[in-house]
């Protein structure tokens, strides 16, 4: 809202990605206080509002952008986090007793530096393009990070991540799961909101403005939160791997709607439903295949790792729609043709393919242990 230099918007954004982090804290605070069966599903449930809520925000702050500058919408953000804040200083109830508070400083600030040039990374097409040998040596550098930060994890007598709970086979496939779902999922939702942007004259796309493009994204917002509260009744005759199998299904036939028929406005929405409603369901069902494996102490710890996993995702499916859209546009051409969209979306099919896979040799391997 403030006149102030481009740095202390980075610093905002900074804030607002720690601010991120409090849907896992809140999962493990619902764990730690409510009935289990209660717990689960009000854990389920956030897990989809934190996701379904930016069919509301996006065309609401458009307006505000529209009618009242940039500033009216920071000034929501600024109201709405107000409040959010004021709920949870009167609602939030204390933690248990003996649970330990330390903060390890060493393993936050080296996880933070790894994830910053994967996604730095994720998001610089030119440099894989023009300058492929410092992208390498980049990814090098990653990679010999996140291989430090396991060390340090390992050693540490109250580390940020518990990693041995995170090899478990159900944590580790579900957060496989959700990487690759990532991918797709964002993949599509970027796919659809550009589309209906792009003006007539490049032959196809509906032209419509920032508020109204983002009234596509009201149908992913219903029928997500519908999604997410059928799956706690659901899970009671279906396990969880086999709802995200379901739901990455569901994801995936959202796809081919998409490749096959987008002529008409009413197709973008009933695309965009679609993957609302596979997506409200994968995230209703991740907690339960994580959390039945993980004692409560580590709740927040490992729903935070899969929301770190479920973010880098969505940055890679951007960046993957980003660059398979630049591909398909011709030289001297501003938008790409027709036809790479529907390339992105057999790309978008094929990842929901191995998440579906994924989630299928989580329910074979669940079965025989059960």
């Amino acid at each position: 809202m403030l006149p102030l230099p481009f740095a202390w918007l980075l610093a905002g954004r900074a804030a607002q990605g720690v601010g991120l982090g409090l849907t896992a804290l809140m999962m493990g605070v619902a764990r730690d206080h409510l009935p289990e069966a209660r717990g689960a599903a009000v854990i389920s449930l956030i897990s989809v509002v934190s996701i379904i809520g930016a069919g509301v925000g996006y065309p609401l702050a458009a307006l505000l952008a529209e009618l009242g500058g940039v500033r009216a919408a920071y000034g929501l953000g600024l109201a709405v986090t107000a409040a959010a804040l004021l709920t949870a200083w009167r609602s939030m109830p204390e933690a248990p007793e003996g649970r330990c508070a330390h903060v390890d400083v060493a393993g936050a600030v080296v996880l933070a530096a790894a994830l910053l040039l994967v996604l730095f990374l994720a998001g610089e097409r030119n440099l894989w393009s023009g300058h492929l040998a410092v992208a390498a040596g980049l990814a090098v550098v990653a990679v010999v990070l996140l291989c430090v930060w396991a060390v340090i994890e390992l050693r540490s007598a109250t580390p940020l991540v518990d990693v041995r709970a995170v090899r478990h086979w159900a944590v580790a496939g579900a957060n496989l799961a959700t990487f690759v779902g990532g991918i797709g999922m964002y993949l599509l939702l970027t796919l659809i909101t550009r589309y209906a942007q792009t003006p007539h004259g490049a032959g196809y796309g509906f032209g419509l403005t920032t508020f109204v493009a983002g009234l596509v994204l009201v149908p992913f917002s219903v029928l997500g939160f519908v999604a997410g509260k059928l799956t706690p009744r659901v899970r009671t005759r279906i396990a969880d791997p086999l709802l995200l199998a379901g739901s990455a299904v569901v994801v995936g036939g959202g796809f081919a709607l998409f490749a096959a028929a987008r002529s008409d406005l009413a197709e973008l929405f009933a695309a965009m439903g679609v993957l609302g409603f596979g997506v409200g369901g994968f995230s209703a069902a991740i907690p339960g295949v994580i959390l039945a494996v993980t004692p409560k102490s580590e709740t927040s710890s490992a729903m935070s790792v899969n929301y770190v996993v479920r973010s880098v995702g969505y940055s890679l499916g951007s960046a993957l729609g980003g660059l398979i859209l630049a591909a398909g546009t011709g030289p001297g051409h501003l938008f790409p043709d027709d036809s790479a969209y529907t390339t992105a979306a057999l790309a978008g099919i094929g990842a929901m393919a191995i998440t579906t896979l994924t989630s299928l040799a989580l329910a074979r391997r669940r079965s025989p242990e059960t």
